[in-house]
């Protein structure tokens, strides 16, 4: 035995290949075609007078006559379940034996088992039909779960005539919970008893879902080899996963004893391919069950497992349908809001309602706010930064004891011991989080679940079942009342209705966006079309004005001089507006020849032309104050937006040594994925009252001679450009010591 034993050991214990049967049976170990015996059980001379060592090598039809040979490879050819048991007589010189033989195979072999028979054994159709009818009948009278398993283990009983017959639940710890008991009356009673996981080891748990039925007539059976100990062609020993005969784990052989059981028989009960329970039954003497009576228990297994589901889903049918009618309120009412969070906001207790929860935490746009009782905001956030490592595909994690999977949970246990939280959109971390308190609960264990190891004379460490099962209570903490399926599968519809309305909001957006482009791309061709086409008459007043003042001057007033002279002043200004207006719509109908650009140069190459208009403006001092990174933009319109906000720079400045600084941030100072320029000058500044205004077309702070005029536009075209690029560009200033103007692009 291992010294360092723990509760894993029992679980890596490969009961699948034992190498041992149980010895009401014999076994043969087949190799094809022509059935030839690799292996055998060493029983063979008590059940049919032959020592195995007679056997080996020898083929089938030895043994068995024509007839019983064809029939066993006809069950290669079909379902091995519809088929067995064979009926087989074995012919020996003084003898005559009968059986019925399991057939199946087991990687490359077949194996053959023999259960003798008596002639009660021998039963038909209509013995079978007998035993299930009654049983079937109740089972469809059954309302809810609980009666059906009352009724399955009483019905089980009957047939079997074991002792006692008891209905397990495993929950989702794989513990399990007698629901329903049907004895003799002088037993100690043992429903409503909880079993822990570790009795039953998940391989053992994994042989109950290939196996629907298994059967120990007498646990303090000797075990029977197999000879030889491993199969001669692959060496290795034969799997008996399907093996009706095989041997127990001396485990579990002990468990059964210090239970006081003598036999045994285990029908599994299976829910959309799991294990959901067994049907457990015990004897306190030796018993046999005969193979047709084991088929009929089988099949109203099979039975039960079918109706579970059915029967699950009418369990507190009332209170499904009160959490439907809450969720069909609920998400109506959101379906119509505008602002999701407001909506939950206004109806947080239906929030609650809809999980029966008592406190939730809702995240959605960077806003945590908090409902009834939960943790901290900083917990919960704390809490939200674990989930996301945690989730799974379904978008939905839950639990009644927060506190095993998240210990620093201890700190609010007292209102959050169970948590069901449903993650709507990872990436943008929005979630929403339902809060349990703790509710102190008391379990009935069949024993003490806790002390599964003993030390031996020796002092080493063993592994041993529970000695005694006698009740055992224990008091549970930090555990809420588990989530049901019926509340999870409401979290999940809540999410599909927010997802829903979320695709509803951007579909409408989508149409908006779609019909604003079309809007803004006829209101371009109409700023094109009139502006070029206003520009000849405008054209031709400005010349005949012209013409009149340098013909007819001397034959005017002054008064008539000054109104023509008004007259080409305001048809010039006119132009100036024209020609800004027909750009700004050029813009939008130019395609931007995009490439990888050197701003440096770029930058400097503008400097370069501004110099014309900066001999006339002393004192301008324009730095790059550190190398511009390249960036891939449309060189020409780029260059005007420095043009514009450089220009802007110098003009708009009352100071004496005016200082423009041209730069960029730091990246992982923005955190942003665009690389964010600057213009920065120690100009006029603008009031916090026009900050939105300067990048509106036309819109000046200043009359037309102020600042050497302008037609209003530069900074409206200097922000078409930057978002055509898929940029943004806003102004920071403090009014009379001067602005900052940032544009992003594209790194």
């Amino acid at each position: 035995m291992q010294k360092n034993v723990d509760l894993t050991n029992c679980d890596r214990e490969q009961i699948h290949i034992p190498g041992l049967i149980q010895p009401h049976g014999i076994l043969f170990v087949l190799q094809e075609p022509e059935f030839t015996i690799l292996q055998v059980s060493k029983n063979t001379f008590d059940l049919i007078d032959i020592h195995p060592q007679e056997l080996l090598g020898k083929q089938l039809q030895e043994l068995l006559d024509a007839q019983q040979i064809s029939q066993i490879k006809q069950c290669f050819s079909t379902d091995f379940e519809s088929i067995n048991p064979v009926k087989i007589s074995l012919k020996t010189q003084n003898n005559t034996f009968f059986f019925d033989g399991i057939i199946h195979h087991s990687q490359e072999v077949v194996i053959l088992e023999l259960l003798p028979v008596t002639s009660q054994d021998n039963q038909d159709f209509f013995t079978f039909y007998q035993l299930v009818k009654a049983p079937i009948k109740q089972i469809q009278n059954t309302l809810n779960l609980q009666d059906l398993c009352q009724v399955l283990a009483k019905q089980v009983r009957k047939i079997t005539e074991f002792d006692r017959v008891m209905i397990y639940r495993f929950d989702e710890e794989g513990a399990g919970k007698v629901i329903a008991e049907d004895r003799l009356e002088e037993l100690t009673p043992y429903l409503s008893l909880h079993y822990p996981a570790s009795d039953i080891p998940k391989q053992a748990k994994q042989l109950y879902i290939l196996n629907w039925l298994r059967l120990i007539p007498d646990v303090n059976y000797q075990p029977v080899e197999l000879i030889p100990t491993h199969n001669p062609v692959t060496n290795e020993p034969v799997d008996l996963s399907y093996s009706v005969l095989r041997s127990v784990s001396p485990i579990h052989v002990e468990y059964l004893q210090n239970m006081g059981v003598s036999a045994s028989m285990s029908i599994s009960l299976i829910k959309n391919k799991k294990l959901w329970g067994l049907i457990a039954c015990h004897h306190n003497t030796p018993k046999y069950v005969p193979y047709y009576i084991r088929t009929a228990c089988e099949f109203l297994g099979h039975v039960m497992s079918l109706d579970i589901g059915t029967k699950e889903e009418n369990e507190d049918l009332d209170y499904k349908l009160k959490l439907k009618t809450i969720q069909s309120k609920f998400f109506e009412a959101i379906s119509e809001t505008k602002n999701l969070v407001d909506a939950l906001i206004d109806r947080k207790n239906e929030l609650l309602e809809l999980v029966s929860a008592e406190g939730v935490a809702v995240c959605l746009n960077q806003e945590l706010v908090l409902f009834g009782k939960t943790p901290l905001k900083t917990e919960v956030q704390d809490l939200i930064n674990w989930l996301s490592t945690q989730i799974n595909n379904d978008n939905v994690f839950y639990t009644d004891s927060l506190i095993k999977v998240y210990p620093a949970s201890e700190n609010f246990q007292d209102v959050a011991s169970g948590m069901l939280a449903l993650a709507i959109a990872q990436s943008q971390k929005h979630w929403i989080l339902w809060f349990r308190p703790e509710v102190i609960q008391t379990l009935k264990w069949g024993g003490n679940p806790n002390k599964p190891m003993e030390v031996d004379e020796n002092g080493s460490l063993h592994l041993s079942p529970r000695k005694s099962f006698k009740m055992w209570q224990e008091t549970v903490r930090f555990k809420s009342l588990p989530w049901r399926k019926c509340e999870i599968d409401g979290a999940l519809e809540l999410k599909s209705a927010i997802v829903a309305m979320v695709l509803k909001k951007a579909d409408e957006l989508a149409k908006i966006n779609v019909e604003l482009e079309r809007s803004n791309r006829e209101l371009d061709a109409f700023a094109y079309i009139a502006s070029h086409d206003l520009k000849e008459p405008l054209r031709g007043i400005h010349n005949y004005s012209t013409f009149l003042i340098e013909d007819y001057a001397e034959l005017l007033h002054e008064d008539g001089v000054y109104k023509l002279q008004t007259l080409v002043r305001l048809t010039q200004r006119m132009e100036d507006l024209i020609n800004s207006l027909l750009h700004f719509s050029r813009l939008g109908r130019v395609e931007l020849v995009m490439r990888r650009t050197n701003l440096n140069e770029l930058v400097e190459s503008v400097i370069e032309v501004l110099k014309i208009s900066l001999k006339e403006s002393k004192n301008v001092d324009i730095r790059i104050c550190r190398r511009l990174p390249d960036v891939k933009c449309d060189r020409i319109q780029m260059s005007e937006v420095f043009s514009n906000l450089i220009s802007n720079a110098i003009k708009y400045n009352d100071k004496a040594n005016k200082l423009v600084e041209i730069g960029f941030l730091d990246q992982e100072a923005t955190n942003q994925p665009t690389i964010t320029f600057y213009v920065r000058d120690n100009g006029i500044g603008i009031r916090q009252k026009h900050l939105d205004n300067v990048f509106r077309i036309f819109k000046r702070l200043h009359t037309a001679s102020q600042y050497g005029g302008g037609t209003g536009a530069g900074l409206t075209i200097a922000k078409k450009i930057v978002e055509r690029h898929g940029g943004k560009i806003w102004v920071e200033s403090t009014y009379g010591e001067g602005s900052t103007f940032y544009f992003t692009l594209p790194s």
